[in-house]
C-alpha cells in the first residue's frame, strides 16, 4: 500500500530573545533551547528542574477539595476496623489503581477487598452489582478508583444501604456531582489542586500520599508504587509535563532497575529488548524501557485480561509478590492478549474488506462499519487502526441482543463527540470526549444512524484535517547532530502527550547511494548534505518504499524525522527515524 500522504506543520520560531538566553546559560545549541521554549520553559531555574525532576516538586494532596474529608474517613475505617472495598475499572488506568492502592494498603490494614466490575455484565463505572456486593459482603466504605465522577444515581442507591463512598476520579464532572462521602477530582469546580491532568491512578496516589501525611507514614513506603502509577500514566495517554512527568520519570525508573514479579514477567512473555549488552567503553549498558514500551507492550497485555477475561486478573499478576505465581498468571493473561490480536488482526481486515466493497463508505469523510460477529473487546482496537488506514473519523459497532454497540475514534482536531451528540435521537446510549466514544443503538436505527453521522461529518470537517499531520519542532542541520546534542535530548523524555519526542526537518538531502528496500515494505537509506558527504546518517523508513523514486531522482530532498539511539552487536550509533520524505521545498 502507498503510503498515505501528509502534510508537515512547523511550529512557530517562538521568542528569540529567550531562546538565545536559554541557549547561553544551558551551554545548549540554539534548537534545543527552542524545543524547551515550546514546553513552556523560559528560564535557567525552569530548565534546571525539567532536566532534574525531584519527588520534592510534587504538590501537597491536601491542596485536593475534599482531601480531608477523604483521609479522615479512611482514618476513621481504619480506626473502626471497618471493611474496607477497593473498586476500580476494568482498563490499564483501573486496574492499577486498584492494585495501588489495595496493596499500599494492605501493609497497614488486613480489612481490604477489591471489585473489578466485567466488562460485559456490568460495563464502565460504579455498577449496582458492585454496591450489592459491597452490602452483601458488609463493606460499609468503597474507595471507587478512576470511575464514579458521573455515578449519580448509584451514589443514591448506595447510600440507601448505609455505604460510603469515596470517589477518586479524573474524568470532567457533569452539571452536578454524585452524592459520594468525599469526592476527589482534580477537574471538578472549585478544586484548588495545581495540576489537572492526573491519572485515575495518580488521584488515588495523592489519596495515598495524604494517608502517609496525616499518618507519619514515610513516604518513601509509597514510592515503591511508582511504577504502577507510570504504567497508568502511559495507558490512558495523560499529558506528561508537570507532575505527571515527575511521577513518570520515577515509576519507569523503577521498572528499568526493579521491575515488581508480574512486570518483569510480562516483559519476559513480550520478548522486549531489555538485555544487557556492553557499549564502546566496556561498560554494561542496558536499553531503558520508554513510555513507548509501557503503551504498546505491557498496557495491552494488562488491558487483555478486561478484554477477554476479567480484569482482576491483571490485579492479581500486578500484586503478586512471588515469581512463580506471576509466571503462571501472567502465562494466561499473553494467552488472551495473543488470543486479542488474532481477533483484531481478523475483525480489521474484515472491516477493511466491507470498506474496499461499499460505493458509500469509499466516497465518504467518515466510516462506520458493523458486523454481528465482531468480539465486543477489541472494537475500540479495530476502530483505531481503520482511522489509521482511512484518516477519517470512525465508529465499529458489533450486534449484540438486538443492539450496535461499539466504539468511536477521531482524527486531530475533528470533535467526535459533537458529531455523535448530533445523531443522539437514534442512540441507546453514548459517552465520551472529543477523540474517544462508546455508543449504542436498535438495529433498526443503524442505517439512519451511518447517514446522520456521515452527513454531520462531510459538513464539519475540513479537508486538511483528512490528511495526517506531522508536527516539526524545527529544521535543523544534520552536522549538529552529534553525541552531545543527543544526550541533551534524552533528557527531555520520558516522552508522552504534551511532551512529545522531538520532530526535526532538514532540506538539501541526498542519499549516498545505498539505498534499498527492506522487510516487505520499508526504506533503509543514508543521508548526508551533497557538498559533504563525511557526515552522514543511516535512516529508516518504516512503511516508505514507495520513497524510493524520491531517492533515485537524484533532486535534494527534505525529510522529518526523530533521533534515536539503535545498539547492534555492542555498537551504538544514532539513527534517524523518518516520519516523510519529499522533494525540496525550500
Amino acid at each position: 500500500m502507498q503510503a498515505m500522504e501528509k502534510r508537515w506543520t512547523l511550529k512557530e520560531e517562538g521568542n528569540k530573545e529567550i531562546i538565545n538566553d536559554l541557549s547561553k546559560s544551558l551551554n545548549i545549541n540554539s534548537v534545543l533551547a527552542k524545543l524547551l521554549f515550546h514546553r513552556g520553559i523560559t528560564t535557567y531555574e525552569e530548565a534546571k528542574k525539567f532536566f532534574r525532576p525531584t519527588l520534592e516538586d510534587l504538590h501537597d494532596p491536601f491542596l485536593m477539595l475534599n482531601m480531608n474529608k477523604a483521609v479522615d474517613r479512611l482514618n476513621k475505617a481504619i480506626t473502626d476496623n471497618e471493611n474496607i472495598l477497593i473498586y476500580g475499572d476494568y482498563d490499564v488506568d483501573g486496574t492499577t489503581s486498584v492494585a495501588l492502592v489495595y496493596s499500599f494498603l494492605k501493609e497497614f490494614y488486613p480489612n481490604l477487598d477489591y471489585y473489578i466490575p466485567d466488562r460485559y455484565a456490568e460495563g464502565y463505572g460504579i455498577s449496582y452489582k458492585g454496591i450489592d456486593y459491597a452490602k452483601a459482603n458488609n463493606k460499609s466504605l468503597v474507595i471507587a478508583l478512576d470511575c464514579g465522577i458521573k455515578a449519580i444515581e448509584q451514589m443514591r442507591y448506595a447510600n440507601e444501604r448505609d455505604i460510603d463512598f469515596i470517589i477518586c476520579d479524573h474524568h470532567l464532572p457533569g452539571d452536578k456531582l454524585p452524592a459520594a462521602y468525599a469526592v476527589l477530582d482534580p477537574k471538578q469546580e472549585k478544586c484548588q489542586y495545581p495540576f489537572k491532568e492526573l491519572s485515575g491512578c495518580g488521584v488515588g496516589f495523592k489519596f495515598m500520599q495524604a494517608y502517609c501525611q496525616s499518618n507519619n507514614i514515610n513516604f518513601s513506603r509509597l514510592t515503591p508504587y511508582l511504577d504502577l502509577l507510570a504504567i497508568s500514566i502511559a495507558a490512558d495517554m495523560v499529558k506528561i509535563y508537570g507532575e505527571n512527568r515527575i511521577l513518570a520519570y520515577y515509576g519507569l525508573k523503577s521498572i528499568n532497575e526493579n521491575p515488581r514479579p508480574g512486570i518483569e514477567c510480562i516483559l519476559e512473555y513480550s520478548n522486549i529488548n531489555k538485555r544487557k549488552i556492553k557499549d564502546n567503553s566496556n561498560l554494561v549498558y542496558e536499553k531503558s524501557l520508554s513510555i513507548s514500551d509501557l503503551v504498546f507492550t505491557i498496557a495491552p497485555r494488562i488491558n487483555a485480561a478486561g478484554r477477554m477475561d476479567s480484569g482482576k486478573k491483571s490485579v492479581e499478576l500486578l500484586n503478586c509478590k512471588k515469581i512463580e505465581q506471576a509466571k503462571e498468571i501472567a502465562s494466561g493473561i499473553d494467552e488472551h492478549n495473543t488470543e486479542r490480536r488474532s481477533l483484531d488482526t481478523d475483525t480489521t481486515a474484515e472491516a477493511i474488506e466491507i470498506i474496499n466493497n461499499s460505493n458509500f463508505l469509499q466516497n465518504s469523510k467518515s466510516t462506520v462499519v458493523y458486523h454481528e460477529g465482531w468480539h465486543k473487546g477489541i472494537l475500540g482496537i479495530v476502530a483505531s487502526r481503520i482511522s489509521e488506514v482511512y484518516y477519517r473519523p470512525t465508529i465499529v459497532l458489533t450486534l449484540v441482543d438486538g443492539i450496535y454497540t461499539g466504539s468511536a475514534r477521531s482524527v486531530k482536531g475533528f470533535d467526535l463527540y459533537q458529531a455523535i451528540d448530533h445523531c443522539s435521537h437514534l442512540l441507546e446510549s453514548f459517552g465520551g470526549h472529543k477523540y474517544a466514544a462508546g455508543l449504542s443503538l436498535k438495529k433498526e436505527n443503524i442505517d439512519k444512524f451511518v447517514h446522520c453521522f456521515e452527513e454531520f461529518v462531510s459538513s464539519n470537517i475540513t479537508d486538511d484535517l483528512l490528511i495526517p499531520e506531522i508536527s516539526i519542532d524545527s529544521y535543523l542541520n544534520i552536522e549538529h547532530i552529534t553525541e552531545g546534542f543527543y544526550n541533551v535530548l534524552k533528557q527531555f523524555a520520558p516522552f508522552g502527550p504534551g511532551n512529545m519526542s522531538p520532530v526535526f526537518a532538514s532540506d538539501g538531502m541526498m542519499d549516498t547511494g545505498y539505498a534499498k528496500v527492506v522487510g516487505s515494505n520499508h526504506l533503509k537509506l543514508q543521508v548526508c548534505y551533497p557538498e559533504n558527504r563525511n557526515i552522514s546518517f543511516n535512516a529508516i523508513a518504516f512503511g516508505m518504499a514507495d520513497k524510493m523514486e524520491i531517492i533515485r531522482s537524484k533532486i535534494p530532498f527534505e525529510i522529518c524525522y526523530s533521533i534515536n539511539e539503535n545498539v547492534w552487536r555492542e555498537h551504538k550509533s544514532l539513527q534517524l527515524m523518518v516520519k516523510d520524505i519529499r522533494l525540496n521545498q525550500h
